[in-house]
């Protein structure tokens, strides 16, 4: 019987296993790829289809040792610099491109600059169909479609504005203090929620021009903003004193558009 007790062990980490599937995604993406699509010569003696290895990593501005270290799923970090140009020169869609920085586990600077898609005009009747009060959300959280049910937890808000926004009505409508159980410990919560949800986008015009808004019109919010607080968005208990009904317990849900991931769907199921 052999000892193999000296011999490496197989890596058999979630990692490890990322890796591979990176390589062999990178392998299959340049395989797609013609040398002509790049103005590249094509040769007499390519023996596989595609792309070689050399013309990739000359494409990238890398080296060809580390571009095979990567195909073949070796530990090596990859910067988002270089998952950007594998993405241009392999010619990626847009679902590729993210599943290619999601296995490089990194974030693509380019992820929220292509043109948001239109959200389908059945929004409002998918949202109306939820018998829990329920709405959506952008990144700004302007409300894009509420039920009824919504409408009669917040006595009529956010009808009552031309553009509803949740920022807005928590630290500015006197209203909410009086509706939102332990409002302050919530809106200190909620800062830091939507920080955590602009994250890079925080000096696009709209979210500026909004946080100027609230520093302006809400000390509460300036103060709470500049502390630079960073909260994952959670489900959890929410409470109201409901004007008419006396206390309500709903269990808060959220959940991300697969269409547009700057938005949102909350659900508040009666606890």
């Amino acid at each position: 019987m052999c000892d193999n007790s000296s011999y490496p062990k197989a890596d058999t980490s979630a990692a490890a296993l990322r890796r591979k599937v990176l390589g062999n995604f990178l392998r299959e993406a340049r395989a797609h790829v013609q040398p002509q699509d790049w103005g590249l010569p094509v040769g007499t003696r390519r023996r596989t289809p595609g792309l070689r290895r050399e013309e990739v990593a000359q494409l990238c501005a890398i080296s060809v040792t580390w571009y095979t270290w990567i195909e073949q799923g070796r530990d090596v970090s990859i910067s988002p610099t270089v998952c950007a140009r594998l993405a241009k020169t392999l010619r990626l869609s847009r679902a590729e491109r993210q599943y290619l920085f999601d296995l490089a586990e990194c974030a693509d600077p380019e992820a929220d600059k292509a043109e948001l898609k239109p959200l389908p005009q059945g929004l409002s009747d998918c949202v109306d169909h939820i018998l829990a009060p329920a709405y959506i959300l952008d990144r700004s959280w302007n409300v894009l479609a509420r039920n009824q049910a919504l409408l009669d937890l917040f006595a009529g808000w956010p009808d009552c504005s031309s553009k509803p926004n949740l920022l807005r009505y928590i630290f500015l409508d006197t209203r909410a203090r009086d509706l939102v159980v332990d409002w302050e410990r919530r809106a200190q919560r909620v800062v830091g929620e939507f920080r955590a949800d602009v994250g890079v986008h925080v000096d696009e015009p709209e979210v500026r021009a909004l946080v100027a808004e609230l520093q302006e019109q809400s000390p509460i919010f300036a103060q709470w903003w500049g502390r630079q607080m960073v909260t994952e968005r959670e489900g959890g208990i929410r409470e109201f004193n409901h004007p008419k009904q006396g206390l309500l317990v709903y269990q808060q849900f959220t959940f991300r558009l697969a269409i547009r991931a700057d938005c949102k769907l909350v659900m508040l199921l009666p606890h």
